[in-house]
């Protein structure tokens, strides 16, 4: 059976950071099942031009990206009929980025009121991986002691810190890295960031 990855994108500023990651995610031998919060959408409109987060993904692929696009399905934050919401649909990792501290807040206290917290408290209670993708600064004390209760509970929590030394030229550079390193999080291979030294 082929790799399930779980993408939630939720609603802080980033949102390119869910779409790089799906973009990478098309090009590994996957099935992906993302949902987009209403706020993403928002904030997508603000960020990147539209609402419409499958539209603005097809813009970033190549030709060959867009024929995978049968590995992408995308399902209703609201719609607890959706696979991921349930303990007995099987997937090998979650992601949710951009993870706001709204969502992050309810993720660590089980408050699974949307897709987008049930799929993660799944992965949570399956033991399976989830790694979140905090975008917020500063940090308040309560930001961090739900970060710290995720990571108890056995979720990566990787904030959108990009790096220089790979001479990014670009935002889709610095995008790239975050979703390369959520990537390596999740388990999947991926070529866009080397391994030191190698």
């Amino acid at each position: 059976m082929k790799k399930r990855a779980v993408v939630a994108i939720s609603g802080a500023s980033g949102v390119i950071y869910g779409l790089r990651l799906l973009k990478m995610l098309l090009a590994c031998d996957c099935q992906i099942y993302c949902t987009v919060t209403g706020a993403a959408r928002k904030i997508a409109a603000l960020e990147l031009g539209s609402e419409n987060i499958h539209g603005l993904l097809e813009k970033m692929c190549s030709p060959e990206e867009k024929n995978m696009s049968g590995k992408l399905n995308f399902y209703d934050n609201a719609d607890f009929s959706a696979p991921m919401a349930s303990g007995s649909f099987k997937f090998d990792a979650m992601a949710v980025i951009p993870c706001s501290m709204k969502t992050l807040g309810k993720i660590a206290y089980s408050a699974g009121d949307c897709v987008a917290v049930r799929a993660a408290e799944v992965a949570l209670k399956e033991r399976r991986r989830l790694v979140v993708v905090p975008r917020e600064t500063p940090l308040a004390l309560t930001h961090l002691r739900a970060m710290c209760s995720l990571s108890e509970a056995g979720a990566v929590v990787l904030p959108a810190c990009p790096a220089f030394y790979n001479s990014p030229k670009s935002a889709e550079d610095f995008a790239d890295f975050i979703a390369a390193k959520t990537l390596n999080a999740m388990g999947f291979e991926q070529e866009f960031l080397k391994e030191w030294g190698v």
